[in-house]
């Protein structure tokens, strides 16, 4: 058994999406910062990490 078996592919950890905290990030913050804090925010995306609500600040 891998990871990737441990969470269902239909399901995120974070809500919003790491897809949707990028789009609103870089639409806030501008491509450097923005896409920096969608990197980050991808990279947190494990299953050590419990998750949960994390909107852009």
């Amino acid at each position: 058994m891998t990871f990737s078996r441990l969470i269902p592919v239909d399901t995120c950890r974070f809500y919003p999406t790491c897809s949707h905290y990028g789009y609103q990030a870089v639409a806030k913050y501008g491509l450097l910062k923005g896409g920096a804090m969608a990197a980050w925010r991808v990279l947190r995306c494990q299953p050590f990490n419990p998750g949960g609500y994390d909107p852009v600040p």
